[in-house]
């Protein structure tokens, strides 16, 4: 049996909880708070302390889709992203940039964050940026 602690931070919010992902074999199995974790101090939030459930759960997200007929297929990153560009050009030109929102998770760092922004202020010139940081 393999079991190992991995040192890392918290997934759910902005607020930066350090916790160790225990692990078996290669497969996580729980979680626990980090005593000397700046922010939290050794305490969880509920989601914090079953942070590692998600990571396996069958219902994720692993390939990007697109609506076609009706229906969500599978389809490439290529034809996803290339499907997005498309998409916001032609907004942008028929509607102007202040047709297109952006809206930031809590769930990626804050430089994510900032390059999101950036990209809606100087590569699409919109100042429509929110962000979800609720706890």
């Amino acid at each position: 049996m393999d079991y190992r602690n991995t040192l890392t931070t918290c997934t759910y919010c902005g607020c930066g909880c350090n916790l160790f992902l225990e692990s078996l074999d290669g497969r996580l199995t729980g979680t626990i708070p980090c005593k000397t974790g700046p922010v939290n101090e050794g305490k969880l939030c509920i989601k914090g302390w079953n942070v590692h459930q998600f990571v396996q759960s069958g219902k994720r997200l692993t390939k990007p889709l697109l609506r076609k007929n009706r229906k969500l297929e599978e389809v490439s990153w290529d034809e996803a992203l290339d499907f997005i560009a498309s998409r916001l050009k032609h907004i942008k030109a028929a509607d102007g940039p202040d047709a297109v929102g952006f809206f930031a998770s809590a769930k990626v760092t804050n430089e994510e964050n900032y390059l999101m922004q950036k990209f809606a202020r100087a590569a699409i010139g919109t100042n429509n940026v929110d962000h979800c940081a609720r706890l």
